[in-house]
């Protein structure tokens, strides 16, 4: 799951920044647009890290793992939100004032965050994810995996929409097996509306 939701932080980061680049002069409703599915984005990657700082790394100390790894990987998420922060400001620039050259600087700031973004991603998946390996069967680990989740269902539903947006069939059969049983799958559908309406038309 982990993964799965940086391959959809790494796919959303590189679809601003092209769909930035390919604002034209006067279009207030692409960049709105754009705006709508950047604020998505930053809604669920600060869901997943502070719900990691919370609740994930401190678990995970008391299993042994390095702490100074963990207050490493809690100051890249510092610097990462230091990074979206800019990021987003860039974008609401474009939104007060659509010009292309304006849209530019932004997805310029964009690819800048994304070094940030990616940098801690690559580092979580090298050096972070062999111990969360380890505890996949572990039940209390299973039991701290639900205080991961959105609290909500209906920011759930939001959050495996996007995750299914643009993932292959290796990513979607994993996020189906991680849904428990046929009547949350339908209900997970029905209420993904937020998603479907505001977010997924901007990469169409």
């Amino acid at each position: 799951m982990n993964r799965i939701i940086h391959a959809a932080v790494r796919r959303d980061v590189d679809r601003t920044e092209r769909a930035l680049r390919g604002v034209a002069d006067g279009d207030l409703a692409r960049a709105r647009q754009v705006q709508t599915a950047w604020r998505n984005l930053v809604r669920e990657l600060t869901h997943h890290h502070e719900a990691e700082d919370t609740h994930l790394w401190p678990f995970l100390v008391g299993r042994g793992v390095d702490a100074d790894l963990l207050r490493q990987m809690e100051a890249e998420h510092g610097a990462m939100k230091t990074a979206l922060t800019s990021a987003s400001a860039a974008i609401d620039s474009v939104v007060a004032d659509p010009r292309t050259e304006v849209a530019t600087a932004a997805a310029d700031e964009v690819a800048r965050a994304r070094d940030v973004i990616n940098d801690h991603l690559a580092h979580e998946e090298r050096d972070v994810e062999a111990p969360l390996g380890d505890l996949h069967d572990d039940p209390e680990f299973k039991a701290l995996s639900k205080k991961l989740r959105p609290a909500s269902i209906v920011d759930a539903a939001n959050a495996l929409a996007w995750m299914q947006d643009g993932a292959g069939e290796r990513e979607r059969s994993s996020l189906r097996a991680a849904i428990p049983g046929p009547v949350v799958t339908v209900l997970t559908g029905l209420l993904a509306r937020r998603y479907r309406r505001e977010v997924a038309p901007v990469w169409r």
